[in-house]
């Protein structure tokens, strides 16, 4: 939490302030009873109507000017706790930015968004009522103690025997539940991963019939919370009714003792009802109290999680090198290279060795879950060889800097993602500066000219992940995305898999004749999609079993060998 308060910079007037005037309108409020108690023993009593008038109009004077002091704090805190998460919320997405692709795989995607949204939220209602009650209630309960002193010192012995027991009560219950309320918060990342994962997936489910599954799968994770949250709740709920149980004994005791002082004539009926009014203070502000202790327990609770991924340091840093700084003819070399992912059982690559020339095409080949993405992720530094080295111009890829290595390499992953807005906001993510020619000249070699023709030209509109467009749609797009770069080196990781079989040869001779000095891996399960790479590398449970062109993989690589003959004997493909 203390790493948070930087955030407040900024708005120290505000966090002085806001709580300033809130003591200015409790301090107010503590005057109210002993103007009652004067109207009563010197008004009514007495039948003065003319000093009933007086204190009337003095208790609205004091009612208006502490209805202005509260307005006052409440503009001051909601600046302060607004313009603080605000603040946290910049930091945070920019933070996440920066975290490598192994970061957001061990924190969690659901669990990201929830401490970017629920969680801030949180943060905001607990930060707004800490400034506005954190002082005032305290201030209030013991202030009313005191000025229960100045009225009669025996009755406000009572005062000072109860607010102790409150205090453990409110306290004992608040230590309680802030751990509670961290595994509550938990359990409501479960649930958004599963509501995210069953949207994002809700063709593939409906496809196997899984409904019911899913249904009773989300059921039973959200009567977990739910349970989680009734238990953590009924016990942060004690805290009303015990706080009324002891506050009104208390009130029992002191108006039963007061009567009889009254009888006495130790005290006045004014006195009395003033320390009954003392007593109704502190019961308010003590449920004030444990409400806010609740809302700032699960305030604490929430920012913590904020925290805890604002504390997480990048696993990934660059170096201070730019890319091409030292060029050569060998653009990429990877020596003995391994990988193994967090919390993986076994490598997802092993002993890669290869190196690679500047314009050269390498095609990666290979059956599901090879290790083929995992191999060009490597290269654009999304994650690092965990054993061996991956070299650029000779030089380690660790080296470089990572903005500078990824403005000069072009990446087509294998989802095609696609950005809400116009075909030329999503086309100008490879270059901002692009010109329209060159915007249609990638579209050309991507073979989308057509897509862009007719969806209207290059303002259509596209919705949130390219929606509006069909999966060959995408894929070219993402493909001229990618050309507008200009890179230095491509990479097309299995993006022609939703192309039919002559648009695919298009795209491929396209590529050849335009690309010029760029070094291009496309990774694909189609053999005829790599038949004029230069280089072909055959991946086997993350192994190179061999690497060489088409002719000399025909004739000394047995899995090679056998995925070219399945395909073209079964699908009759061609070049």
């Amino acid at each position: 939490m203390k790493h948070l308060v930087t955030y407040l910079k900024g708005y120290t007037k505000e966090c002085i302030l806001g709580p300033l005037f809130k003591l200015f309108e409790a301090t107010l409020e503590l005057l109210v009873p002993l103007v009652v108690a004067a109207m009563i023993d010197n008004g009514i009593e007495q039948q003065n109507s003319g000093y009933l008038v007086k204190a009337s109009l003095i208790l609205a004077a004091l009612g208006l000017v502490g209805l202005i002091f509260s307005v006052t704090a409440q503009y001051f805190a909601a600046k302060a706790s607004v313009g603080f998460v605000t603040r946290l919320r910049y930091a945070l997405f920019g933070h996440i930015g920066k975290l490598s692709y192994e970061d957001l795989d061990r924190i969690g995607a659901s669990s990201l968004i929830t401490r970017m949204t629920a969680d801030a939220a949180t943060v905001q209602s607990g930060a707004n009522l800490a400034l506005r009650l954190l002082l005032r209630s305290p201030f209030v309960v013991f202030g009313a103690m005191i000025m229960a002193f100045t009225v009669d010192v025996p009755a406000a012995l009572t005062f000072a025997a109860v607010i102790p027991i409150l205090s453990v009560v409110v306290f004992g219950i608040m230590l309680i539940t802030m751990p509670l309320y961290k595994k509550v918060q938990k359990k409501l990342d479960r649930v958004l991963f599963t509501t995210r994962e069953n949207i994002s997936g809700a063709r593939v489910i409906r496809a196997f019939g899984r409904e019911e599954d899913e249904i009773a799968r989300f059921h039973r994770e959200n009567g977990e919370l739910t349970a989680a949250q009734k238990f953590v709740g009924g016990i942060a709920n004690l805290m009303n009714p015990v706080t009324y149980a002891i506050i009104n004994i208390a009130t029992l005791y002191l108006v039963y003792k007061g009567a009889l002082r009254v009888e006495m004539g130790d005290l006045t009926q004014g006195q009395v009802v003033a320390l009954y009014h003392y007593m109704g203070q502190i019961l308010v502000e003590l449920i004030k109290l444990a409400s806010l202790i609740i809302s700032i327990t699960k305030a604490l609770a929430s920012a913590n999680r904020m925290a805890a991924v604002l504390k997480t340091e990048p696993s990934m840093v660059g170096g201070g090198m730019k890319f091409g700084e030292e060029k050569r003819e060998e653009i990429l070399a990877f020596d003995n290279v391994s990988l193994r992912y967090h919390a993986a059982g076994e490598d997802s690559l092993s002993g890669i060795s290869f190196s690679v020339k500047r314009g050269e095409t390498v095609g990666i080949i290979g059956g599901t879950g090879s290790g083929k993405s995992s191999l060009v992720n490597l290269i654009p530094r999304f994650y690092d060889a965990s054993t061996g080295s991956v070299t650029l111009y000779g030089r380690n890829i660790k080296e470089y800097d990572l903005e500078s290595l990824r403005e000069h390499i072009g990446v087509v992953p294998q989802k095609a993602v696609l950005f809400k807005g116009t075909l030329r906001d999503n086309l100008k993510w490879g270059d901002p500066n692009a010109s329209d020619e060159e915007l249609m000249k990638a579209l050309s070699i991507a073979q989308a000219t057509k897509v862009v023709e007719d969806k209207g030209g290059l303002d259509a509109e596209i919705e949130a992940g390219g929606r509006n467009l069909s999966g060959g749609q995408r894929q070219r797009l993402t493909i001229a995305r990618a050309l507008v770069k200009k890179p230095e080196i491509l990479i097309l990781d299995d993006s022609a898999s939703a192309l039919d079989f002559a648009t695919d040869a298009a795209l491929r001779r396209a590529l050849r004749d335009h690309t010029g000095d760029t070094t291009v891996f496309i990774v694909s399960q189609r053999a005829s999609s790599l038949l004029f790479a230069d280089k072909i590398i055959v991946l086997d449970d993350g192994e190179a079993v061999a690497i060489g062109d088409h002719e000399a993989l025909l004739e000394s690589c047995e899995i090679y060998r056998d995925i070219y003959e399945t395909q073209f004997a079964k699908g009759g493909e061609t070049a």
